[in-house]
């Protein structure tokens, strides 16, 4: 008997010793309150973690998402990926699409990119401002096609620059997670006959960031006005958003498509960052229980006190602590097991973005033998456009989905997979449509890459462009 005793005694105090004391609250937060220092009053060390999202993130860790390292750059991804501006032509991305610094930097990155980025209006600061549900509901449509910079002045003077906030993700009552942005993540779950009432904290815990870490849909009126955003999840359900899923969304309505591909003549929809459908269609780490705060926001101490670390980074660039919870197998077996699934789905991504870069040239030719009287067989035309299509979006879905792939391997290989067939067999379609016309096309295609980079609008970027032009398939017979 004595023995049970003394064992439930030294469990009772070891659980007294590693739970966290509550903070004691030298302020109450009221609902409401968007400025962190005043949160800060009460959760310091959150506080200051969050205030680093500011800082440069340390070199060299990240090999394929270096972010805004100690080096001083912000990446261009149109230089590391020429085949995207080609495809981009004619939309902002196609002139400035730089990799994104910390959150802290989510609104003034907006502030500093190039015009053509903000032409949808107020929609863009959706995802980039803890405000955009009181926006939304004070001004409604308005909210959506007003211009961005009238938008943006509707946020109090003193957080027009303060992106992701506390606000967003906590109840200031008891610091419990909640979902901010109902009238996108909101609606989205409704859509998928989710109860929000009945989400478990872990899902909490990857919902939170799904407010932002997501695609989503600009719907347009008849003179091309933002009137909406939504996430395009209506044909999947929770814990499967497929790209199928996504792409079917976006091709069910005209209003769907954004901008106009210039070197195809394509009205075409977008992908932009979706990092919650990727990692949540069943991925590893998904079927295991874990939720994106586990590895991007671990469990640290700050003296003698544990807390989850808001300083919001890469697992790659806090030397894979978060991992090694897990696996034992050490830090340097990890990040090369990371390496190897991203230098995979690089090459991947790499291969099939050249090869719907090849169909996009072959499509201009095509336009361009019509506009010469060339009688182009409207059939094969239209198997090739949508072979096209399907390959474009799923290279947009990777390559816009910040983790090269880790978040879902099997997933991500069989979406580059099938982008590279819908796009090869989009240009023998069009190869045979060509020769039907008796219209000769090259047998390598000239894909003018230079020209694309070169010439960008008025360039006015927000990064360094000592990075030079270099085509990574100069040389080379076939890709």
């Amino acid at each position: 008997m004595k023995r049970i005793f003394f064992a439930a005694a030294a469990a009772l105090a070891l659980a007294a010793c590693t739970k966290r004391a509550e903070p004691i609250k030298i302020a109450e937060i009221k609902e409401g309150t968007y400025e962190p220092a005043e949160w800060g009053k009460v959760y310091p060390l959150e506080y200051e973690l969050w205030k680093k999202t500011a800082e440069k993130t340390p070199a060299g860790k990240s090999r394929y998402k270096p972010g805004w390292d100690t080096d001083g750059k912000i990446y261009d991804k149109l230089s590391e990926f020429p085949y995207l501006a080609l495809l981009f032509k004619g939309w902002g991305f196609g002139i400035e699409y730089n990799e994104p610094r910390g959150h802290w930097h989510m609104l003034t990155d907006v502030l500093e990119v190039d015009d053509s980025r903000i032409k949808a209006g107020g929609a863009c600061l959706t995802c980039k401002t803890p405000y955009a549900q009181e926006l939304q509901e004070k001004h409604g449509k308005d909210y959506f096609s007003k211009p961005f910079l009238e938008v943006h002045s509707w946020i109090p003077k003193e957080h027009r620059e303060l992106g992701a906030a506390c606000i967003h993700c906590h109840d200031p009552a008891d610091m419990s997670l909640r979902l901010r942005n109902q009238f996108t993540l909101g609606k989205a779950l409704g859509d998928l006959g989710v109860d929000q009432s009945k989400l478990s904290r872990q899902e909490m815990r990857s919902l939170v960031c799904a407010q932002c870490h997501v695609t989503y849909v600009v719907s347009k009126d008849k003179d091309m006005k933002s009137q909406n955003v939504f996430f395009p999840w209506q044909h999947g359900k929770f814990g499967a958003v497929r790209i199928e899923d996504i792409i079917k969304k976006i091709k069910s309505d005209p209003a769907h498509l954004e901008w106009t591909q210039e070197v195809t003549g394509f009205k075409l929809g977008f992908i932009r960052h979706p990092e919650f459908e990727l990692f949540s269609n069943a991925s590893p780490h998904w079927r295991a229980g874990l939720a994106c705060a586990d590895c991007h926001m671990p469990y640290t101490r700050v003296g003698s006190t544990k807390i989850s670390d808001h300083r919001v980074m890469s697992p790659l660039k806090k030397d894979m602590k978060a991992c090694i919870t897990c696996h034992s197998q050490g830090e340097s077996w990890l990040r090369e097991r990371v390496y190897q699934i991203q230098d995979r789905t690089a090459s991947r991504l790499i291969r099939a973005g050249y090869a719907t870069a090849e169909a996009a040239k072959l499509f201009e030719l095509a336009n361009k033998a019509t506009a010469g009287g060339k009688k182009i067989d409207k059939s094969l035309y239209a198997e090739a456009r949508e072979n096209y299509e399907q390959a474009f979006y799923r290279v947009v879905f990777i390559g816009a989905e910040n983790s090269t792939g880790f978040h879902h391997p099997d997933e991500t290989l069989r979406v580059l997979g099938d982008a590279g067939s819908y796009a090869r067999k989009a240009e023998a379609l069009l190869r045979q449509a060509l020769a039907k016309a008796g219209v000769d096309a090259p047998v390598k295609t000239d894909l003018e890459l230079k020209k694309y980079l070169e010439n960008r609008g008025k360039k006015k970027l927000g990064f360094d462009r000592s990075m030079e032009f270099k085509d990574p398939y100069a040389g080379r017979e076939s890709i």
